[in-house]
């Protein structure tokens, strides 16, 4: 079945999320949507799906225009969506999931569960997937569970199938096994819409690319295109993909962090007896599957966190047990892992999230009276220095691209007296421009003797920055290895196996 997106728009108010997209799918086709967070790629998936209605354009299917009014109604037309976050019960089984909201019933009207087994026994069997009906889904991998919403859109006849983002969650092992799914679907005639920001995985497995800028379709590429060449597609300039770094030139030991544990109030353990140490002019990433503790950590360090044991010494002043602000105060810099939750106010001025936690005292501050001439001038420079893209200071922060709010942050933390930097996830939903700036920074940092703690799930993003990994897994430290440890053994030890050397 032949997809066609022709002139597609979608306005939200005044922005412009879609303008006059077209591309197409053929039956058996890899299809990659490529373009950075904010692009526009899941919400033209979402008309496509019929969860928005498109303000202009059409959809045709096989040369026959289509008007859906829900996604029931892309079901039915033979279009299956696999989400980043999976639309899955943990309590009911592989089975009971695959149909869910497509129920069956034999005698008497009572549900036929055992036509359903027999539905995913013979898609698992025609695609090598492995996947027990009779599993419940909470207890399955994650591989496993992506595996079962696949099962789910083709046990309804699916001949296009969008994927997005569909690796966020998965192990590099897991990653290379949906490539393979993905092949092998293609091969059987399904078209496949893979929407993406990872140039690695594009390369992988694409048949054509698309590339989204701004909302607009801003050229196509063959998957033989290199890194360079997608990533000046993207984002409309040339980038450096490499992050420049020498060696370290390591301290004293800084951060030393033992038997840290986290019991949230449900009274689970997050985080489970976690220790390791970092040396000024030190980067240690801490890599792992989102979920994994890591969140627990880096709020934790900054005593964001109740329910916390262990001891976290900087500079050998105990943290653990201290206020926020004493933490903040102590020259902790915290680049937060949703920026828009805990790194700004987006209707206080740049200007003002320039100061957010230094709003008690010098150098802004004196008497209650905050000097507005100061605050101007760092705050202007700093626009000047982190490149943010803004008509001025005075800009709400709320109003600005992801990657100029994420700058706003980075560059009020860089700012400080740092003695420890935490930086999560610092480039989440930022172009690959951004990118580049923000790992040359925290770089500069770590060169400057700061001992720095990088939490981040993208794997290229942690072997580009790292002196030391640390992997955790269900709350817990597998290993802590060299920096040019390969990634099928960093994928191993984000599923929990120890590797078989480890450095501490």
């Amino acid at each position: 079945m032949q997809l066609a997106l022709r002139d597609i728009t979608k306005r939200f108010g005044s922005l412009v999320a879609n303008d006059h997209i077209s591309l197409t799918v053929e039956p058996g086709e890899i299809h990659c949507l490529l373009g950075e967070n904010g692009a526009g790629k899941s919400t033209l998936m979402n008309v496509l799906y019929g969860l928005y209605t498109a303000d202009e354009g059409s959809i045709e299917l096989d040369g026959v225009e289509q008007h859906f009014d829900g996604p029931g109604d892309a079901i039915a037309a033979g279009i299956g969506m696999v989400h980043q976050h999976f639309m899955l019960v943990p309590v009911f089984t592989v089975a009971e999931n695959v149909m869910l909201g497509n129920e069956s019933t034999g005698f008497a009207g009572s549900l036929d569960l055992g036509a359903a087994r027999a539905r995913v026994r013979e898609i698992s069997e025609r695609f090598g997937f492995h996947v027990d009906p009779d599993a419940v889904v909470e207890e399955l991998p994650v591989g496993v569970q992506q595996r079962v919403e696949i099962i789910k859109a083709l046990s309804r006849d699916a001949r296009v199938l969008v994927f997005d983002e569909p690796t966020a969650v998965l192990t590099p092992q897991e990653t290379d096994e949906l490539m393979a799914i993905m092949r092998q679907l293609a091969e059987s005639g399904v078209g496949i819409v893979f929407i993406t920001h990872k140039l690695r995985e594009v390369r992988a497995v694409a048949d054509r690319i698309t590339v989204i800028r701004l909302g607009k379709v801003v050229g196509e590429a063959s998957p033989t295109a290199s890194n360079n060449e997608l990533a000046a597609l993207m984002v409309g300039r040339e980038v450096e993909l490499t992050v420049q770094k020498q060696p370290p030139t390591l301290g004293d030991e800084a951060l030393v962090v033992e038997g840290l544990t986290v019991v949230d109030a449900a009274g689970i353990t997050q985080l489970d007896g976690v220790s390791f140490t970092v040396r000024a002019g030190e980067i240690l990433a801490v890599a792992g599957v989102q979920g994994n503790g890591q969140t627990e950590l880096t709020e934790a360090l900054l005593g964001l966190q109740d329910g916390v044991r262990g001891s976290a010494r900087l500079d050998g002043q105990e943290l653990v047990g201290r206020s926020v602000r004493k933490i903040l105060d102590a020259g902790v810099g915290f680049v937060p892992e949703d920026r828009q939750v805990d790194g700004l106010v987006g209707t206080f001025t740049i200007a003002e999230n320039l100061m957010l936690d230094r709003s008690f005292g010098k150098p802004f501050v004196s008497t209650g009276t905050v000097n507005q001439s100061l605050l101007r001038r760092f705050a202007e420079e700093k626009l000047a220095e982190y490149d943010v893209r803004a008509p001025g200071i005075s800009t709400p922060a709320g109003s600005l691209s992801g990657g100029n709010q994420q700058k706003v942050v980075v560059a009020r933390e860089l700012s400080k007296d740092l003695r420890l930097l935490v930086a999560a996830q610092p480039t989440r939903g930022v172009d690959v421009g951004s990118i580049e700036f923000i790992h040359s920074q925290i770089v500069a940092t770590r060169d400057s003797g700061v001992p720095v703690v990088v939490v981040s799930t993208e794997l290229d993003e942690v072997a580009a920055l790292a002196d030391r990994i640390m992997v955790l897994y269900r709350g817990k430290v597998v290993g802590i290895v060299p920096a040019d440890t390969p990634r099928d053994v960093l994928g191993l030890m984000m599923a929990g196996e120890r590797p078989a050397e480890e450095v501490a």
